[in-house]
């Protein structure tokens, strides 16, 4: 994620209990990343949310990408 990208995120625990939001909104990251997973088409999210730009929708993608990389995971053993 480029340092644009980190700008456009914010994460402050008097908004949205702390939840990574787009800086100087409260629309949350988690938003942004759902809308889309729905099939909302960008232009739409934009239309819906006057105050976002296009670079916002790719920093929550970004952000939402560099959580998941940093994920740790722990394979469970599955019964066959």
């Amino acid at each position: 994620m480029n340092e644009q990208s980190w700008q456009r995120i914010s994460i402050d625990p008097k908004v949205m209990i702390g939840k990574p939001v787009v800086r100087g909104t409260r629309i949350p990251v988690e938003l942004i990343v759902r809308m889309l997973a729905q099939g909302v088409p960008e232009s739409d999210i934009l239309r819906e949310y006057p105050r976002l730009q296009p670079d916002d929708v790719r920093a929550a993608l970004a952000y939402a990408a560099q959580v998941l990389a940093n994920e740790d995971v722990f394979p469970l053993a599955v019964p066959a």
